[in-house]
């Protein structure tokens, strides 16, 4: 199986490279730094779960592109979405699969507008894992799953190719025939913790210190729930009591990456993953105060630093 990675930054960097480790086939869609970085010194992932150094991987550049591949891993930024949809065209053909590895649901209607519905799977990760100046992924916790799996909950003998070439992989792959109700399930909890941690600036333990910190966390997270009950995908409640759980856990460090950007000046997904859950939340989108609050936030400081660009 051919494999297109695309990026070889945290997230396409560490499952790119456990695949190119394996012995899969796997070429990555990278800039022209990136390449060089690689060039010069392989792909280098550091992890608690074992170490890897993969000299000189395969890599192609926006415009090189010249056939179609078995698999593409989509791994990007939301706001980087158009003009990835772009360079990656060319690689897509007839029997292409994709599996975008953003978080939300937005991006599934931009593939499908693009490439047809029939060539975009469901998918999701759960990594915490960063890309430091020179180059070097480091994985930064125990997590390393991939689910991935057909729209309409089939198990077709594409999505079990997929699950053979993933078999020997130092990560864990994981074939869902729910997958649309996993990335809901994502998406409800990470829209929660982003929207309360941008909300107050602070990671989840300094949250529930204050008064009314475990209040408002829990609200924001009802807000999300009902979203994903008015689509026909509430969590469960198995779902919801671990996310809770997670969500006011005293004394944690988690934060949302989107806190982190925000802090350091950089871009957000605010329309990605607040926004979007909004846009969809139907007749139920006015009384859900709490996540509107942290949409009208998270727009606000865009604006700003638009002015300041």
């Amino acid at each position: 199986m051919r494999i297109l990675v695309i990026g070889a930054g945290a997230t396409g960097g560490y499952f790119g490279g456990r695949l190119l480790e394996s012995g899969q086939d796997v070429t990555f869609l990278v800039r022209e730094g990136r390449a060089a970085q690689l060039a010069a010194h392989g792909l280098v992932i550091r992890s608690g779960l074992g170490n890897a150094t993969l000299a000189n991987p395969a890599t192609v550049q926006a415009g090189a592109l010249r056939e179609a591949f078995d698999l593409i891993l989509l791994s990007c930024k939301a706001y980087h979405l158009p003009q990835v949809i772009d360079d990656m065209a060319p690689a897509v053909g007839p029997d292409t699969m994709i599996v975008p590895l953003l978080n939300g649901m937005r991006h599934l209607d931009a593939l499908d507008e693009r490439f047809g519905a029939e060539r975009v799977l469901g998918g999701q990760c759960v990594i915490a894992a960063t890309l430091d100046k020179q180059g070097i992924v480091h994985h930064l916790n125990q997590s390393h799953s991939l689910t991935f799996g057909e729209r309409d909950g089939s198990r077709s003998q594409r999505v079990e190719r997929v699950l053979a070439a993933m078999s020997q992989v130092k990560f864990e792959p994981r074939l869902s025939t729910t997958i649309l109700q996993d990335m809901w399930d994502k998406w409800v909890f990470l829209a929660s913790l982003a929207g309360i941690t941008c909300l107050m600036r602070a990671p989840v333990g300094d949250i529930m210190a204050v008064t009314g910190g475990e209040a408002a966390t829990l609200q924001l997270l009802e807000d999300c729930r009902r979203v994903a009950a008015f689509n026909q995908h509430a969590p469960s409640d198995a779902v919801l009591a671990r996310a809770c759980s997670v969500l006011t856990e005293k004394g944690s460090k988690l934060s949302a990456s989107m806190m982190r950007d925000l802090e350091q000046g950089g871009q957000i997904e605010a329309d990605h993953v607040i926004g979007d859950m909004l846009a969809r939340a139907g007749e139920e989108a006015e009384s859900l105060t709490l996540l509107r609050t942290a949409y009208a936030h998270l727009k606000a400081y865009e604006a700003r630093r638009d002015v300041r660009a």
